[in-house]
């Protein structure tokens, strides 16, 4: 006896694979529109969006820019509009640390712009000064605007051509790593006003209350360094009085080394390690 084969179609499948089939084919039609439109619709308006805590660039400096390459955007197909160029353009600018642009449906196009942060301002021997941003790159000053950072002078020997540029010596990273533990602490940075490098390389500390010559040495164990320093602030100072010595020298490995000021008493001169 011969079984009999069942003939049953699943309906519910197929109607649901029609019904995704007519989605996509919407989507694709969709698409096909918008891109039509897109290529069509013309820039109506371009807004500049500037981020950051800095002053270095202003809506007008990238206004100017984009006009000066390229001229009026406005009225211009957003399809002729090149972004990837101007992305790349805008990211010429020393100043510039990342840039975006987008349109939208309405014609409206959108730059936004993030500004590189300094952190510390270098005055080489050769008398050229630039700036230090948070990636450890090297910048130009500004004519129009100077961030509230740190300055470091003295017997610095790193080169700048002017440009954006990565560090090239040991002595200057060290300098920047150092005032980058001093921004990120707000009692060291309204205590420290300036960095200086002595003739023996050494970084020294420029207080804001007090004459001494505070010496760091390199850039190795500065928590154990400044936590040294603040022994003198909290324990040393409060006995002597500010102007007790003349050094103080955090350079040594498990040492704080302070020298008195020649008016002690003889007894009292000398370097005394603590």
């Amino acid at each position: 006896m011969l079984k009999r084969i069942s003939t049953a179609v699943n309906w519910r499948h197929i109607l649901y694979g029609m019904a995704g089939l007519v989605v996509l084919a919407g989507l694709v039609t969709l698409m096909g529109f918008i891109q039509v439109k897109s290529s069509e619709q013309a820039c109506t308006q371009m807004r500049i969006i500037v981020l950051g805590n800095e002053s270095f660039v202003e809506h007008r400096d990238i206004a100017e820019l984009i006009t000066a390459k390229y001229g009026e955007l406005e009225g211009r197909t957003l399809a002729s509009v090149p972004i990837h160029q101007l992305e790349s353009d805008l990211l010429q600018i020393p100043f510039v640390f990342a840039a975006t642009v987008t349109i939208d449906m309405d014609g409206m196009l959108t730059v936004r712009i993030r500004q590189r942060e300094a952190v510390v301002r270098v005055i080489n021997k050769a008398g050229l000064d630039f700036y230090i941003d948070r990636q450890g790159y090297k910048m130009p000053v500004s004519p129009k605007y100077m961030p509230r950072v740190p300055v470091v002078n003295g017997n610095i020997a790193e080169p700048y051509n002017g440009e954006l540029d990565s560090m090239s010596s040991q002595l200057i990273k060290d300098v920047f790593k150092t005032a980058q533990f001093i921004s990120a602490d707000s009692v060291w940075s309204n205590q420290v006003v300036q960095l200086y490098v002595n003739t023996a390389r050494d970084i020294e500390l420029v207080p804001r209350v007090g004459n001494q010559q505070i010496i760091l040495g390199n850039a190795d164990s500065l928590e154990r360094k400044f936590e040294k320093l603040m022994l003198f602030y909290k324990r040393i100072v409060p006995r002597t009085g500010i102007d007790a010595y003349k050094s103080v020298n955090l350079k040594f490995a498990g040492q704080l080394v302070c020298e008195r000021n020649e008016h002690f008493k003889p007894a009292d001169n000398g370097n005394q390690a603590l």
